[in-house]
């Protein structure tokens, strides 16, 4: 059975940082690409950043410059490196981790809460 398992949320004032890993099991983490996903309240869940299982990166416009996502494949663990906070990125943080085949298959940590204070 897959799990994602996130860890490093918590509270942080503006401009500081948050460090958030996710470590897999039960999966071949190395063919699955991985993703950070948040969801605020009242708004829908949104791609954060994404590293492929050839570790190429891509971020929303609004976390460019200021989160850095990576992996460890003989960890199992991806990390979202999170600096510059801004109030508007308080918001739970899921990891995702999905793999395209014959079919798809995909999987989601249960969440952690991020809030950044102004």
């Amino acid at each position: 059975q897959v799990q994602l398992a996130e860890s490093g949320g918590g509270w942080v004032q503006t401009g500081g940082s948050l460090s958030l890993s996710c470590a897999a099991s039960g999966l071949s983490f190395s063919v699955y690409d991985m993703a950070w996903y948040r969801q605020a309240p009242g708004k829908q869940r949104e791609l954060v950043a994404a590293i492929t299982s050839g570790h190429r990166t891509n971020y929303a416009d609004s976390v460019t410059g200021r989160f850095t996502i990576s992996r460890d494949n003989t960890k199992a663990t991806v990390w979202l490196q999170m600096n510059s906070l801004k109030p508007e990125d308080t918001a739970v943080y899921f990891c995702n981790a999905r793999f395209v085949a014959a079919a798809v298959y995909e999987d989601w940590g249960q969440g952690t809460q991020v809030t950044v204070s102004s």
